[in-house]
């Protein structure tokens, strides 16, 4: 890293709390080195009534981009300039490309799921797909697997303060896609049963399973699985939560977060650059499996 670091080195930053277990500076300094590009990818751990400032700062040192983690993904949004129509209609933002001081927010959350699905020879295109949670994650998801072309959405989430959040991006959905979509009490397990029996994917995208939650699922048993349900957990640290080793032990076919986290990385990569993240090797030189 010190010999690749020269006067002319420009900055790309991670801001978020909590943010050292991070593995994007790793994937992002990979494929700029690959590519021979002159950025150097930090992680920085930001408190909220630093946001404001942080965002300022990195305006005046002309970073010419950030990403943007928990729990900054919409706080962030006044900061900002301008808004990519997705952004704006998901109403959150994991990324900002600078551009000669002018501000703006994307989301990658959505296409980053999209991709590493395609990228694991899944097409859930016309397919049935479940969501648990309405998180930044969780929306950002939900409606760009709806303008995908995913038909069918069926989003769970407990029946708390955040529940009119899943009955928003609902609302969005059926307003800007020709998906169907539905939101249901997760506590009603008996829907639950029902629609991961007749659902092809089933995605959690909340952070049931990571510390301090870890060993946690909200699945009681293996009868909620068939072994045609792929399940996702966008969590990724650890690699395989408790949810995974249900589904693995139900026969599905499964994924962790941390490939979606490199497609949105790759996407985020692009917007900055102008070029394609070397995916391969970075797959290669972070041990993605």
């Amino acid at each position: 890293m010190e010999k690749r670091i020269t006067g002319h080195t420009e900055l790309m930053a991670l801001i978020a709390k909590p943010i050292r277990h991070s593995i994007s500076p790793a994937l992002q300094n990979a494929g700029f080195r690959k590519l021979g590009l002159d950025y150097a990818y930090l992680a920085f751990e930001i408190d909220e009534e630093d946001l404001e400032n942080t965002i300022l700062g990195l305006k005046a040192m002309k970073v010419r981009g950030c990403n943007v983690s928990m729990p900054y993904k919409t706080a962030v949004i006044p900061y900002l300039d301008h808004l990519s129509p997705v952004a704006r209609l998901i109403g959150a933002v994991n990324t900002i490309v600078n551009d000669n001081g002018v501000l703006t927010g994307h989301i990658t959350d959505g296409t980053g799921l999209m991709s590493a699905l395609k990228d694991a020879g899944e097409d859930p295109i016309n397919k049935k797909m479940i969501i648990v949670g309405c998180g930044g994650a969780a929306t950002a998801i939900a409606i760009q697997a709806a303008m995908d072309g995913v038909k069918e959405l069926i989003i769970y989430n407990k029946k708390d303060r955040f529940f009119p959040n899943a009955l928003e991006t609902a609302q969005k959905i059926t307003d800007n896609t020709q998906a169907k979509v539905t939101v249901k009490d997760l506590d009603d397990l008996v829907a639950l049963k029902a629609d991961m029996h007749n659902s092809q994917y089933f995605i959690n995208a909340t952070n049931v399973g990571m510390a301090p939650m870890d060993g946690i699922s909200y699945i009681p048993d293996l009868s909620y699985f068939t072994p045609e349900l792929f399940v996702v957990d966008i969590i990724y640290n650890p690699q395989k939560t408790k949810l995974l080793e249900m589904a693995e032990a139900a026969g599905c076919k499964f994924m962790n977060g941390i490939n979606m986290l490199l497609w949105q990385g790759a996407a985020s990569f692009k917007l900055w650059t102008g070029q394609d993240m070397p995916i391969d090797y970075v797959k290669e030189e972070i041990g993605f499996k």
